[in-house]
């Protein structure tokens, strides 16, 4: 399979994914509708300008370029969001990716892999997190993706040709390292680009949400994965379809987890800059403690972090950040 369709591709993993695609040898072919991904983050990549909902612009693209296999990233993302809006999320994420499969099953398009989310498991019951753990999302957006999930496993149960692999991630971070493309999110919910506008005064101060978990510094500790990595583990399952075609799923951390405080500490380390911080109450639904066990994916599909390091995690987001803050001036 080397034809790839890579939906929502001009979005933050997506890009990445399509980067270290071409960089493989294989074709991407870019399905976005640009409300929240840019343009010139594909790179060379063809760019098809389309909406899940318009299955003839989709379909006629599947058809174009010969498509043999299909990555999705196109979803909303945002928790809060979600949970003033459930409706939007049901839509996109659930209704607009049933479309999405639906689609690809009318053009005999058998291999699907799946940008999935830790939030499918909840509050802990036991850490690490691995695939076994109760599934029990505690917002809409996990309940989302959660039920694409249980549409897939539907899906391949019935279609005995389909196969799928769904990638569970933790908390996506960094950029790549020549700073060609990174987070870019409008507006920005995640920790470590928040904190990194601090560091450059693009922002008054970092805001902590909970200072007062069950965690040695009161804050909580999350796992945070390379987004490099991410798109390498993105290839293996397409081998792993290849070679093995049955479906699987797979989370993807780095099995170590950082307090937001020593996310703040690291990133004025990095970066040589005060950040300054206001201490605020907690947030509903999140959890003291979110690290994950990858031992699946490192046995099954030869994965094996390499940006795991909070240095180097950090130091990519932070070149990003400073070419960002020049394409924006």
């Amino acid at each position: 399979m080397k034809r790839i369709a890579v939906i929502g591709g001009a979005g933050y993993i997506g890009s990445h994914v399509v980067q270290a695609l071409s960089q493989q040898g294989y074709t991407p072919v870019v399905y976005d509708d640009l409300s929240s991904g840019h343009a010139d983050a594909v790179g060379d990549a063809p760019l098809i300008v389309g909406d899940l909902a318009d299955t003839e612009k989709l379909g006629h693209t599947l058809e174009q370029y010969a498509i043999e296999a299909v990555m999705n990233f196109a979803g909303l993302i945002a928790v809060g969001e979600s949970v003033q809006n459930p409706a939007r999320y049901y839509d996109i994420n659930v209704r607009r990716t049933l479309t999405l499969l639906d689609t690809l099953r009318s053009h005999r398009i058998r291999a699907f892999i799946f940008s999935s989310t830790c939030a499918i498991y909840g509050l802990p019951q036991q850490l690490p997190l691995t695939e076994a753990h109760p599934y029990g999302p505690v917002n809409p957006y996990g309940r989302t993706k959660l039920a694409i999930e249980f549409a897939l496993d539907d899906y391949a149960a019935a279609y005995p040709d389909f196969h799928y692999v769904s990638l569970r991630y933790f908390n996506a971070c960094g950029a790549d390292p020549e700073a060609r493309i990174g987070e870019r999110h409008e507006p920005e919910t995640h920790l470590i680009p928040l904190v990194l506008e601090a560091a450059a005064g693009q922002r008054p101060a970092i805001h902590i949400h909970g200072t007062d978990y069950p965690t040695p510094d009161g804050t909580c500790i999350r796992d945070y994965i390379h987004v490099c990595d991410l798109a390498e583990a993105h290839l293996l399952a397409l081998k792993y379809l290849q070679q093995h075609q049955q479906s699987n799923v797979f989370n993807l951390g780095n099995g170590q987890g950082y307090s937001v405080r020593e996310i703040i500490a690291a990133a004025e380390q990095v970066t040589g800059r005060a950040i300054p911080v206001v201490e605020a109450p907690r947030r509903s639904g999140d959890p003291p403690v979110l690290v994950g066990c990858s031992q699946k994916a490192k046995d099954l599909l030869g994965w094996q972090p390499t940006q795991a390091d909070l240095a180097t995690i950090l130091g990519t987001a932070w070149r990003w950040q400073q070419r960002l803050a020049q394409i924006n001036s």
